[in-house]
């Protein structure tokens, strides 16, 4: 049995090979089934807690996932392009990311705010760059 995977909202690949450099798409937290990860409901009113450092550690999974597809993992990773919604989840947002990458080995990375992305429980994207050699 194959394990479900994310399907794109629009005309276009999760990833997407030019000789030896993979592109991945700006990537969510959201789940093959949709739901997305990080959405905590805090109340019996369904008042919802956006959670940017559980959503962080979704959209890398599934960064990694897409890129496990191409042969490649995180390790392959050379540049990161992070949109957030709110700068002030930044610290959060960057304990999760330390969590897959370091700062001496890791990926140059530029975060960026953005007035909002195309789900309203989403905080944060993130697209990457990785170098494999085929």
């Amino acid at each position: 049995m194959s394990e479900k995977t994310v399907t794109p909202r629009g005309a276009y690949p999760h990833t997407k090979r030019v000789g030896d450099l993979i592109f991945v798409s700006g990537t969510s937290s959201r789940r093959p089934d949709n739901t997305i990860a990080g959405v905590d409901i805090i109340d019996e009113m369904g008042t919802k807690k956006l959670n940017v450092y559980a959503q962080t550690q979704e959209v890398l999974k599934n960064i990694n996932r897409n890129l496990e597809k191409e042969g490649a993992s995180l390790k392959d990773v050379v540049d990161v392009t992070s949109f957030l919604v709110n700068m002030n989840d930044f610290a959060d947002y960057n304990r999760a990311y330390a969590e897959f990458f370091e700062k001496e080995t890791g990926p140059t990375r530029t975060t960026v705010a953005v007035h909002q992305l195309p789900h309203p429980d989403l905080v944060i994207e993130i697209k990457v760059m990785a170098y494999k050699p085929e």
